[in-house]
């Protein structure tokens, strides 16, 4: 077995300062949020993220690795060659190696990044490739590698990590480096929903992909409908209950469906997936998506 790679935050931190704080380009403009790519770069002078990250990759080193190669199947072109073909597929699309995927027997719809920049690997469930159809499947593992492509492993594991102690011990002693990383991994969410359909060119499969995961009900899945379900959204938008999601990892998903029609309606987008040559810029997507975030528009 391959020894798991060390990683030192200080050589981290500086290899990435010589990197662009998005991913590459696919067009005229990166197709990263901005908001995003700000954030991460405000983590390197964030002393609590720094002794949290310098915390998790020892842990990442010492265990994880280990515990993932005896309790999950290793996708490869011998093991399971479709879902193998649509994680290098949609890697040739960002422009990265094609990541090591799992399959994790688990019953519940999901799909999660984790590691360190120097090895990192896509953890999907059963359950998910159940559910979903090929191309969905291609939206799950596009956004998986938007993480990669993005370099948000490390800060994504480290989010993980400082759950599992916030659920063992007092979470008001990883709260510093927490509420931080939590409002990031919200606006790597929208990053990374974009580079899922930079790979499906579908922005309705994308869109049906990340509705599933309100309903994991084979019987509805045919009969639910997007546009009363994102009314319903609207109802709630001026409740106490939004504020909730300040302490949430991920953006309520009916504002990832709405940000995502925004990016479709972007020239980026549209010349990738080939349905048109004009359309809004980046920027201006983001103004529209850092509106709607905050519940603006």
């Amino acid at each position: 077995m391959a020894e798991a790679p060390t990683l030192d935050f200080n050589a981290f931190v500086t290899r990435k300062k010589a990197e662009r704080t998005g991913g590459a380009q696919t067009g005229e403009h990166d197709y990263s949020y901005v908001l995003d790519r700000q954030t991460r770069a405000t983590f390197e002078s964030a002393k609590p993220v720094e002794l949290a990250v310098a915390s998790t990759v020892r842990m990442y080193k010492q265990v994880w690795r280990g515990q993932l190669l005896g309790n999950a199947v290793r996708v490869s072109e011998r093991q399971f060659p479709r879902i193998h073909g649509i994680a290098r597929d949609c890697a040739e699309v960002l422009g990265i190696h094609t990541p090591q995927v799992y399959i994790v027997n688990d019953p519940r719809l999901n799909a999660a990044t984790y590691g360190t920049e120097d090895e990192s690997f896509i953890m999907v469930h059963s359950a998910l490739v159940d559910h979903y159809t090929d191309e969905e499947l291609r939206t799950v593992i596009g956004h998986e590698c938007g993480h990669i492509h993005n370099k948000h492993v490390v800060y994504l594991t480290t989010l993980h990590y400082l759950k599992m102690i916030a659920q063992a011990y007092l979470g008001v002693l990883v709260a510093p480096a927490m509420l931080p990383l939590n409002a990031w991994s919200r606006r790597a969410e929208i990053t990374c929903d974009r580079a899922g359909m930079l790979c499906a060119k579908n922005e309705q499969v994308a869109a049906r992909a990340l509705t599933k995961l309100v309903l994991g009900s084979r019987k509805l899945y045919d009969e639910f409908n997007i546009e009363a379900f994102l009314e319903q959204y609207e109802e709630g938008k001026d409740s106490i209950g939004r504020y909730m999601e300040a302490f949430a990892s991920h953006p309520y998903l009916p504002k990832r469906v709405l940000a995502m029609r925004v990016f479709a309606e972007s020239e980026l987008y549209r010349k990738h997936a080939g349905s048109g040559q004009t359309g809004l810029t980046m920027d201006q997507v983001d103004d529209r998506v850092k509106a709607l975030l905050k519940g603006d528009a």
